[in-house]
Formats: C-alpha cells, sequence, structure tokens
C-alpha cells in the first residue's frame, strides 16, 4: 500500500492519525484527555513529538489552544483526503507566515506521521526560504508550499496533485495546442474521410509545429497503420487514434534507478538553453525529497556560469565545487567526485560546457568526463542528462542527435516549453531518438520544473 492510500485509510478510521496528533498535543500542555469511548480504540501507532521551528510557543491559555488543535483535527478527518485540502485547511485564517503557521503546519506533520526531525527541518527551512525571498503573505507562497509538501511527503504522483500538474502542463502547452489542435479541428471539419488530401494537409500541420519532414512521415505512417488496423477512415474517430499514437511515443522502458551512491547526472547541453536554471531546479526537488545534494561547475571557461551556478547553490543551500576558471573540467569532475564521496552526499550533479563552434573539442572534453568520473566511482556517471529548448525547434533535433552519437545520452529535459507555439519537437525528439523526456519547463518558478508524462500531454494537447 502506498503512502497517500495508507493516509486515505488513516482519515477514514476513528482513531486516525489527526486524534492521535491532539491527544499528544494535550499531554504536552498538561491537559486531561477525555476517555475514547469503547468504539475508538486508542490506536497503538507510535506517537512522535514534533518541536516546530522557528519557535512556536505561545504565552495563550491551554483552552484557546486546545479548541483550535480540536478544530483543526475535525477538520482534517472530514476532508478529503487531497493535499490541496489539507492545505488550504491548515492555512485558513492565517494571512502571513509567523507562529500560526509554524504551529498548524507542525501539526499536519504530526497528523500524517512524519518524523520529528523532518518537520523540524522543513518549516526551518521553509521560512528562511521565505525571509531570503521577502514574502510574507500566504497567497504569494501558498503554491510553492503545496509543491514542497508534495516533494516532502512523497505525494507528487497521487490524484490530487495529478491534476494540478495538467492543469499546469495544459496551461504550458497553451501556444502549442493553439497552433495544432485547432488547425487539426478545422482539418476535421472540411473532410468525409482520411483520404490523401486529409494525410498532406495533416502532414502540414506537423511541419509548421515544427514535428519535422522526417518524424512528422513517421508519424503519419504510424496512424495510417493504426486507422486501417481499426479499419476506419472516418475523420470522428482521428482523435482518439493521435492520442493513442502519443501516448505510444512517450511510453518509458522500465530501467533499473537503483545505484551505488552517490548518484551521478552529467548535465549537457549547449549554452543558453537553461541548463544552470535546471540544474539548480533538479537538486531544490533532490533536497525537498530528503536527498544531500552537491553540484559541480564544470563549465570553467566561462566565469560567469561558474557565479552563476553558485549563486544558485547558495539560494537553495545545496552544495558546490568549483575550481579557478580555465582549469581542466575533467580534473573539477574528478575532485568533485572525491568530495561527494567522502562527505557523503546523495547526487552530484555535475555541470558541462555547451561551445558548439568547437564541437570536436567539447565532445572530447565530455567523453574524458566520463572517464575519469566512472575511474572514481564505478558505475558514474549515471546518467547523461541533455537540456534541450523547446523554443529553438528543429536545432533541438540536430543538438539531441550531436549528443547522443558523442557521449549517449539517458533522458531529456526540454525547457521553455511554455514559451512555444511550437512544441511538436516534444514529438519529434521522442520519435527520432527513442529517448524519454523525463521533466519539462513551464515557467520560471523552482515548481514549475515538472515530471513529464507523455499520456498527460497527448490529452492536454488534444483536448
Amino acid at each position: 500500500m502506498g503512502f497517500f492510500s495508507k493516509l486515505k485509510k488513516a482519515w477514514s478510521s476513528p482513531e486516525d492519525a489527526a486524534q492521535q496528533a491532539l491527544d499528544e498535543y494535550k499531554r504536552e500542555k498538561g491537559i486531561e484527555i477525555e476517555e475514547h469511548s469503547a468504539s475508538e480504540p486508542e490506536s497503538p501507532a507510535v506517537q512522535q513529538t514534533v518541536a516546530t521551528a522557528p519557535q512556536t510557543e505561545t504565552d495563550a491559555a491551554p483552552t484557546p489552544e486546545t479548541d483550535w488543535q480540536a478544530g483543526l483535527t475535525l477538520s482534517l478527518r472530514q476532508a478529503e483526503p487531497k493535499l490541496s485540502q489539507w492545505l488550504n485547511i491548515i492555512v485558513e485564517g492565517v494571512d502571513e507566515k509567523g507562529p500560526a503557521l509554524w504551529d498548524r503546519l507542525a501539526f499536519l506533520f504530526k497528523a500524517l506521521g512524519a518524523p520529528d526531525a523532518e518537520a523540524k527541518d522543513f518549516i526551518a527551512k521553509f521560512d528562511a526560504w521565505l525571509d531570503e525571498m521577502g514574502y510574507v503573505v500566504v497567497a504569494e507562497f501558498k503554491s510553492e508550499l503545496q509543491f514542497r509538501l508534495a516533494l516532502a511527503l512523497d505525494l507528487e504522483d497521487e490524484e490530487d496533485e495529478r491534476d494540478r500538474l495538467f492543469l499546469k502542463l495544459s496551461e504550458g502547452i497553451s501556444k502549442t495546442r493553439e497552433q495544432i489542435t485547432k488547425r487539426i479541428d478545422t482539418l476535421l471539419s472540411s473532410h468525409t474521410s482520411l483520404n490523401d488530401e486529409f494525410w498532406e494537409e495533416f502532414e502540414e500541420i506537423l511541419i509548421m509545429a515544427d514535428v519535422g519532414m522526417e518524424a512528422a512521415n513517421q508519424l503519419m505512417d504510424n496512424l495510417k497503420a493504426r486507422a486501417r488496423k481499426a479499419g476506419t477512415d472516418n475523420p470522428d474517430d482521428f482523435k482518439a487514434i493521435l492520442r493513442d499514437e502519443l501516448e505510444d511515443i512517450f511510453k518509458v522502458p522500465p530501467r533499473i534507478e537503483a545505484v551505488n551512491p552517490p548518484e551521478v547526472l552529467m548535465m549537457v547541453g549547449v549554452n543558453g538553453v537553461g541548463k544552470t536554471t535546471t540544474i539548480a531546479k533538479l537538486a531544490y526537488r533532490a533536497q525537498m525529497q530528503g536527498r544531500k545534494v552537491l553540484i559541480a561547475a564544470g563549465d570553467t571557461f566561462r566565469a560567469a556560469a561558474i557565479e552563476q551556478l553558485e549563486v544558485w547553490a547558495n539560494r537553495i543551500n545545496a552544495g558546490f565545487f568549483a575550481k579557478a576558471e580555465g582549469s581542466d573540467p575533467a580534473a573539477v569532475a574528478y575532485e568533485a567526485m572525491d568530495k561527494a564521496i567522502s562527505e557523503g552526499y546523495d547526487l552530484l550533479l555535475l555541470d558541462t560546457a555547451g561551445r558548439l563552434h568547437t564541437k570536436t573539442n567539447l565532445m572530447e572534453e565530455l567523453t574524458k568526463i566520463q572517464r575519469v568520473v566512472g575511474k572514481k566511482h564505478e558505475g558514474a556517471p549515471h546518467r547523461n542528462v541533455l537540456v534541450i529548448d523547446a523554443t529553438t525547434g528543429q536545432n533541438a533535433l540536430s543538438q539531441t542527435k550531436l549528443f547522443n552519437e558523442a557521449v549517449g545520452v539517458d533522458e531529456i529535459i526540454l525547457t521553455k516549453l511554455d514559451g512555444t507555439a511550437k512544441g511538436g519537437v516534444v514529438v519529434a525528439v521522442t520519435l527520432q531518438n527513442k529517448l524519454p523526456i523525463t521533466y519539462v519547463g513551464l515557467g520560471e518558478k523552482m515548481e514549475d520544473l515538472r515530471p513529464f508524462n507523455g499520456k498527460d500531454f497527448a490529452k492536454a494537447l488534444l483536448t
């Protein structure tokens, strides 16, 4: 049973964790606990004490404090078991950050059975982040808080967060949807069968959306085969056929996720695609999931790249390693690997240069980095992650081919998908290279780097 399923079971039971949290709070305050009825036996679950951070002790009398705890317990028990619902209850009546919010967040963690140390660490780090960003009003940071809670409590794949992600994805690809779907609707309304003329016009739509000629032809061949297999040439069936084909294109084959720590990701891609900020967002996500992260500045040819990466590392409180401008990138990688091993890091994110105008030297450099890191830590780098910019269209395709042939690419992160009407490159990159897209960038905020789900993309594109 998954964590979220366990929570659903807990909320539907009279001896749920929220009641335990209330009883524990009363014990801490020396308040007499009412006897539970025979139908509500004491839960065998382990009681935990959460010491919130920042300081949450107040001078209020016990009774008012107990009242809000009891009210919160009742509201949480009656709520639909969704993170968004719980968060709405927690922040209700709280307009700004401060002790009232920290008390309520601590209570939620306790009610969900989260370890004491994790609750304290989460609240302390979030409060520090709010201070750095200058946020005070809850409305300014509620979305970020929900994102962090989803990662910290491992709820990102649950229905509530999936719905939230789908809306974000749908909004992010609105320009692409306008470019593709509206034209498809017009095409379907003007044809009575899936004849040659229909396919020629559909090919034009794909090319205009930057799917590219090669990928467009391959996609059309697949769609024609599907239509024949289904025994239909009715345009009314076309969207369902297209949706099924896109879902198949984006299916990710199973792979072994386990590695001998630390896990090492070598980040590759040309300058200007958003590689630096993507590294920061990946580090941020990993830290919210409880991992210790080290960022290494392997692009030693640009002092600005080193400085920018250090700023991001400091901002998200990740470890950072760099050498002087002009240093051997392989030496940076080797020493960063040594630091990651000796200091117990869980994840090393290794930045690399992206100078395509000297592509021969660059590819030799990347190959050398792979070799020296592997000598220091067998099996590393565990994944080569290519970052490409969705707004560059066909250039993204050529970059994928170049890096994949030179160093081997394991997965792709597609940035700036929200800024283009030519998101057809998503289809082209996957179809032509058989590489999984693991994340897409849907905005500038930390929470806007989101896991890519092909089924959701197909649904959002054709809705």
